[in-house]
């Protein structure tokens, strides 16, 4: 089975994101806006920062950080010094901000929270690429994502090398384990989904023993989710498949564990943790006034 191409990493619309800015903006401003930095600062004050990595990791949501600054004042020039997915190091330069220095630190807070959580998901994803680089085998995200941010954070598992699997409940099937029990039999869930469905829809079955796989593979959908099964299990299942369907392991799927599944032949290592318990990559703005 031949999967598509990886695809470029192209920003998402300005659209799609300022709804999530502008929330984040109107939570942190409450009802009297910026005390700190009203009080402190003339309001004639420019200045200049910028965004520096405090470790290593690779980066996303530089769109999110600009949303930021120029939400709060059209007049802030963000420029950047490397685009999203670029791996960096630390005191590694990622951004510069220049203009109204009230503004700039109404706005840094926003920021760096979509800043350092998304980079923080891309050097996740990273890290599992990085595991299971020495094969053809690809790393997916889930639906675990934080409500109301997943585009962004199935953008930042693309930004680390990953690829993305179904964005919501109405974009593909997969049936579960729940489903199965409810329906009966596997058999009879995929009757039932292929009864429902149009053709253009993507099928795909979780199983968790090789019974059941059997039992699919007498009618095959487009993928099946191996959940929780040991590589040598799963090097078992990939030779039923025999290519008939996409291939995808599932369960516990870590830097550690990754290779092994990976080398069992499967097309797709699949983790939730990387968007729902990434840790945030640590960034900060550091005054330069030059």
């Amino acid at each position: 089975m031949i999967l598509n191409p990886l695809p470029i990493l192209n920003p998402l619309p300005d659209l799609l994101l300022r709804p999530l800015v502008e929330a984040a903006l109107l939570e942190d401003l409450g009802r009297a806006g910026d005390l700190t930095s009203d009080a402190i600062i003339p309001m004639d004050v420019r200045d200049a920062f910028v965004i520096a990595a405090r470790e290593a990791g690779t980066i996303a949501g530089l769109d999110l950080a600009r949303l930021a600054f120029t939400s709060v004042d059209p007049s802030v020039r963000f420029t950047t010094h490397v685009p999203d997915g670029t791996r960096v190091a630390p005191g590694d330069r990622v951004a510069r901000i220049e203009g109204p220095a009230r503004s700039l630190l109404t706005a840094e807070r926003v920021a760096l929270n979509f800043l350092g959580h998304l980079s923080g998901i891309a050097t996740a994803t990273a890290t599992l690429v990085d595991a299971v680089a020495h094969t053809d085998t690809r790393v997916c995200c889930t639906r675990k994502t934080t409500p109301g941010l997943r585009a962004v954070e199935k953008y930042a598992v693309r930004a680390g090398g990953g690829v993305n699997h179904r964005f919501g409940l109405d974009d593909a099937v997969l049936v579960k384990d729940n489903h199965i029990a409810v329906a009966g039999s596997v058999s009879e869930a995929v009757k039932r989904v292929r009864a429902a469905v149009g053709h253009l829809v993507a099928i795909e079955v979780e199983v968790d023993s090789l019974d059941q796989l059997e039992e699919l593979l007498v009618d095959p959908v487009d993928a099946v989710l191996l959940d929780n099964m040991s590589p040598e299990t799963t090097a078992r299942a990939v030779r039923l498949v025999a290519g008939r369907m996409v291939t995808e392991a599932s369960g516990q799927v870590t830097p550690e564990t990754a290779p092994a599944l990976a080398e069992a032949g499967v097309d797709l290592v699949s983790a939730g943790w990387i968007t729902h318990s990434a840790p945030v990559l640590d960034l900060g703005l550091d005054h330069t006034p030059e």
